[in-house]
Protein backbone atom coordinates (compact mmCIF):
# COMPACT_ATOMS: atom_id res chain seq x y z
CA UNK A 1 0.00 0.00 0.00
CA UNK A 2 1.48 3.47 -1.06
CA UNK A 3 1.30 6.47 2.08
CA UNK A 4 2.86 9.81 1.25
CA UNK A 5 3.31 10.72 4.95
CA UNK A 6 5.77 13.02 4.84
CA UNK A 7 7.14 15.62 2.29
CA UNK A 8 9.34 14.22 -0.63
CA UNK A 9 7.84 10.66 -0.28
CA UNK A 10 6.16 10.18 -3.51
CA UNK A 11 3.08 11.88 -4.70
CA UNK A 12 -0.24 11.42 -6.78
CA UNK A 13 0.27 11.19 -10.56
CA UNK A 14 -0.41 13.91 -12.70
CA UNK A 15 -3.18 14.15 -15.51
CA UNK A 16 -1.46 14.84 -18.75
CA UNK A 17 -3.15 17.58 -20.75
CA UNK A 18 -2.27 16.29 -25.13
CA UNK A 19 -2.97 18.22 -27.49
CA UNK A 20 -6.09 16.29 -29.33
CA UNK A 21 -9.55 17.51 -30.53
CA UNK A 22 -12.41 17.48 -28.39
CA UNK A 23 -15.11 14.85 -29.63
CA UNK A 24 -18.88 15.93 -28.70
CA UNK A 25 -20.09 13.53 -26.04
CA UNK A 26 -22.81 10.71 -27.04
CA UNK A 27 -26.88 11.01 -26.51
CA UNK A 28 -27.17 9.62 -22.72
CA UNK A 29 -26.91 5.80 -23.31
CA UNK A 30 -29.14 5.34 -20.21
CA UNK A 31 -32.62 6.57 -21.79
CA UNK A 32 -34.59 4.43 -23.97
CA UNK A 33 -36.03 5.65 -27.29
CA UNK A 34 -39.21 6.31 -25.49
CA UNK A 35 -36.99 8.24 -22.51
CA UNK A 36 -37.16 5.72 -19.74
CA UNK A 37 -34.37 4.77 -17.78
CA UNK A 38 -32.57 1.26 -18.75
CA UNK A 39 -29.53 -0.49 -18.05
CA UNK A 40 -27.24 -0.20 -21.15
CA UNK A 41 -26.82 -3.56 -23.24
CA UNK A 42 -23.02 -4.41 -23.53
CA UNK A 43 -23.43 -8.09 -24.58
CA UNK A 44 -22.04 -7.25 -28.47
CA UNK A 45 -18.78 -5.05 -27.57
CA UNK A 46 -15.26 -6.47 -27.46
CA UNK A 47 -13.29 -7.22 -23.98
CA UNK A 48 -10.73 -4.89 -23.99
CA UNK A 49 -8.12 -3.52 -21.29
CA UNK A 50 -10.14 -0.99 -19.21
CA UNK A 51 -8.69 1.50 -16.41
CA UNK A 52 -10.19 4.51 -14.59
CA UNK A 53 -8.37 6.96 -12.25
CA UNK A 54 -10.29 8.94 -9.88
CA UNK A 55 -9.56 11.74 -7.41
CA UNK A 56 -10.70 13.29 -4.16
CA UNK A 57 -10.05 14.61 -0.71
CA UNK A 58 -11.04 15.07 2.88
CA UNK A 59 -10.38 18.55 4.51
CA UNK A 60 -10.01 18.76 8.09
CA UNK A 61 -8.35 21.16 10.47
CA UNK A 62 -4.59 21.30 11.04
CA UNK A 63 -4.85 19.86 14.87
CA UNK A 64 -6.36 17.04 12.81
CA UNK A 65 -3.87 16.70 10.31
CA UNK A 66 -0.98 16.15 13.22
CA UNK A 67 -2.69 13.53 14.45
CA UNK A 68 -2.99 11.80 11.00
CA UNK A 69 0.72 12.30 10.50
CA UNK A 70 1.45 11.27 13.94
CA UNK A 71 -0.58 7.95 13.90
CA UNK A 72 -2.39 9.06 16.73
CA UNK A 73 -6.29 9.10 15.48
CA UNK A 74 -8.96 7.63 18.18
CA UNK A 75 -9.79 4.82 15.97
CA UNK A 76 -6.55 3.26 14.90
CA UNK A 77 -4.63 2.85 11.82
CA UNK A 78 -6.74 5.47 9.91
CA UNK A 79 -5.29 4.78 5.99
CA UNK A 80 -5.50 1.40 6.23
CA UNK A 81 -8.84 1.07 6.79
CA UNK A 82 -9.55 3.50 4.02
CA UNK A 83 -7.46 1.72 1.70
CA UNK A 84 -9.41 -1.27 2.25
CA UNK A 85 -13.08 0.43 1.88
CA UNK A 86 -11.93 1.73 -1.06
CA UNK A 87 -11.15 -2.11 -2.15
CA UNK A 88 -13.77 -2.92 -1.30
CA UNK A 89 -16.30 0.01 -2.82
CA UNK A 90 -14.22 -0.66 -5.99
CA UNK A 91 -15.65 -4.37 -5.92
CA UNK A 92 -18.81 -3.05 -5.15
CA UNK A 93 -20.02 -0.40 -7.63
CA UNK A 94 -22.63 -2.24 -8.93
CA UNK A 95 -24.82 -2.35 -5.82
CA UNK A 96 -24.41 1.36 -5.01
CA UNK A 97 -25.41 2.53 -8.14
CA UNK A 98 -28.35 1.18 -10.08
CA UNK A 99 -27.86 0.86 -13.76
CA UNK A 100 -23.73 0.33 -13.38
CA UNK A 101 -22.73 -3.30 -14.45
CA UNK A 102 -21.55 -5.89 -12.22
CA UNK A 103 -17.87 -6.21 -12.97
CA UNK A 104 -14.49 -7.79 -12.30
CA UNK A 105 -12.64 -5.62 -10.99
CA UNK A 106 -9.03 -7.41 -11.58
CA UNK A 107 -6.87 -4.37 -9.54
CA UNK A 108 -7.17 -1.31 -7.37
CA UNK A 109 -4.22 0.79 -6.32
CA UNK A 110 -4.96 3.35 -3.43
CA UNK A 111 -2.68 6.05 -2.79
CA UNK A 112 -3.15 8.94 -0.09
CA UNK A 113 -1.06 12.29 0.04
CA UNK A 114 -1.59 14.48 3.35
CA UNK A 115 -1.33 18.27 2.36
CA UNK A 116 -0.72 21.14 4.35
CA UNK A 117 -2.41 24.04 2.56
CA UNK A 118 -5.23 23.57 3.40
CA UNK A 119 -4.99 20.63 5.67
CA UNK A 120 -6.29 17.65 4.07
CA UNK A 121 -5.75 13.95 2.71
CA UNK A 122 -5.84 13.53 -0.92
CA UNK A 123 -7.20 9.91 -2.31
CA UNK A 124 -6.39 8.37 -5.62
CA UNK A 125 -7.88 5.17 -6.68
CA UNK A 126 -7.07 3.87 -9.91
CA UNK A 127 -8.83 0.61 -10.98
CA UNK A 128 -8.00 -2.00 -13.98
CA UNK A 129 -10.27 -5.17 -15.42
CA UNK A 130 -10.61 -6.68 -18.81
CA UNK A 131 -14.26 -6.47 -19.71
CA UNK A 132 -16.86 -5.16 -21.93
CA UNK A 133 -16.99 -1.57 -20.30
CA UNK A 134 -15.42 0.66 -18.57
CA UNK A 135 -14.46 0.98 -14.89
CA UNK A 136 -15.15 4.88 -14.25
CA UNK A 137 -17.83 4.66 -11.72
CA UNK A 138 -15.66 1.75 -9.61
CA UNK A 139 -12.72 4.50 -9.29
CA UNK A 140 -15.39 7.01 -8.71
CA UNK A 141 -16.78 4.86 -5.90
CA UNK A 142 -13.35 3.83 -4.32
CA UNK A 143 -12.83 7.75 -3.80
CA UNK A 144 -16.05 7.80 -1.82
CA UNK A 145 -15.48 4.63 0.11
CA UNK A 146 -12.18 5.94 1.40
CA UNK A 147 -13.05 9.16 1.90
CA UNK A 148 -16.20 8.58 4.13
CA UNK A 149 -13.93 5.81 5.74
CA UNK A 150 -11.48 9.38 6.53
CA UNK A 151 -14.39 11.06 8.10
CA UNK A 152 -16.10 8.35 9.86
CA UNK A 153 -12.79 7.83 11.70
CA UNK A 154 -12.12 11.57 12.26
CA UNK A 155 -15.34 12.82 13.38
CA UNK A 156 -14.97 12.36 16.88
CA UNK A 157 -12.03 14.54 17.11
CA UNK A 158 -12.92 17.40 14.00
CA UNK A 159 -16.81 18.44 12.98
CA UNK A 160 -15.28 20.84 10.66
CA UNK A 161 -14.56 17.26 7.67
CA UNK A 162 -15.28 18.22 4.22
CA UNK A 163 -15.35 15.98 1.20
CA UNK A 164 -14.33 17.21 -2.27
CA UNK A 165 -13.50 18.03 -5.42
CA UNK A 166 -14.08 14.18 -5.91
CA UNK A 167 -13.59 13.89 -10.02
CA UNK A 168 -12.47 11.28 -12.78
CA UNK A 169 -9.32 12.22 -14.12
CA UNK A 170 -8.08 9.60 -16.22
CA UNK A 171 -9.78 7.03 -18.68
CA UNK A 172 -8.39 4.44 -21.08
CA UNK A 173 -9.99 1.50 -23.28
CA UNK A 174 -13.46 0.55 -24.68
CA UNK A 175 -14.07 2.67 -28.15
CA UNK A 176 -13.79 5.97 -26.91
CA UNK A 177 -10.24 5.28 -25.80
CA UNK A 178 -8.60 7.42 -23.83
CA UNK A 179 -9.85 11.16 -21.86
CA UNK A 180 -7.85 12.94 -19.50
CA UNK A 181 -8.85 15.55 -17.34
CA UNK A 182 -6.82 19.25 -18.49
CA UNK A 183 -4.72 20.08 -15.07
CA UNK A 184 -6.23 23.38 -15.09
CA UNK A 185 -9.75 21.69 -14.14
CA UNK A 186 -11.73 22.81 -10.89
CA UNK A 187 -10.69 19.47 -9.41
CA UNK A 188 -7.13 20.28 -9.65
CA UNK A 189 -7.51 23.64 -8.21
CA UNK A 190 -4.32 23.71 -6.05
CA UNK A 191 -4.28 24.54 -2.15
CA UNK A 192 -7.65 24.96 -2.38
CA UNK A 193 -7.52 27.92 -4.77
CA UNK A 194 -10.37 28.06 -7.86
CA UNK A 195 -9.16 27.12 -11.25
CA UNK A 196 -8.13 30.26 -13.52
CA UNK A 197 -11.29 30.74 -15.23
CA UNK A 198 -12.25 29.38 -18.93
CA UNK A 199 -10.69 26.41 -18.97
CA UNK A 200 -12.06 23.60 -20.42
CA UNK A 201 -13.10 20.79 -18.02
CA UNK A 202 -11.46 18.37 -20.25
CA UNK A 203 -9.60 16.78 -23.79
CA UNK A 204 -10.81 13.36 -25.25
CA UNK A 205 -7.64 11.59 -26.78
CA UNK A 206 -8.12 9.66 -29.94
CA UNK A 207 -8.29 5.84 -29.00
CA UNK A 208 -5.11 3.79 -28.83
CA UNK A 209 -4.21 0.75 -26.19
CA UNK A 210 -4.63 1.01 -23.26
CA UNK A 211 -1.62 1.86 -20.77
CA UNK A 212 -0.76 2.61 -17.70
CA UNK A 213 0.35 6.45 -17.08
CA UNK A 214 3.32 7.09 -15.96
Amino acid sequence: MALALRRGEPRLTLARAPSYPRRPMSPLSHLDARGRVRMVDVSAKAETAREAVARGRVRMAASTLKLVRAGKTPKGNLLATAHLAAVMAAKRAHEWIPLAHPLRVEAVDVTFQLVDRPAAVRVECRVRTTGRTGVEMEALTAVCGAALTLVDMLKAVDRSLLIDEVALWEKRGGRSGEWLRDAGAPAAAPRGRPAAPGRRPGRQAAARPARRAR
